[in-house]
């Protein structure tokens, strides 16, 4: 994301990393990266897309894409039955 949102001067790449990986940490790896498509797509609302997200933003939409992926894995199990 960082090569596609300008940074601050004053921002610290490897500070944003960290905080990043701390807020997501206990996802899945699709959940991230649909999370971060939908980011970099510009997909995600309210959000400022002349910026990075939060750590906080990340985390909520990264919560948002699992519950879209279960939901979508409960209905196809609830077809297959």
């Amino acid at each position: 994301m960082f090569q596609c949102f300008p940074q601050s001067v004053l921002a610290d790449p490897d500070l944003q990393v960290r905080g990043y990986l701390a807020s997501i940490k206990h996802f899945e790896a699709a959940d991230v990266l649909a999370a971060c498509q939908r980011f970099i797509q510009g997909q995600v609302p309210d959000h400022n897309r002349a910026f990075c997200p939060s750590s906080a933003q990340l985390c909520h939409e990264v919560r948002t894409q699992q519950s879209v992926r279960l939901i979508k894995a409960k209905r196809s199990l609830t077809v297959v039955k």
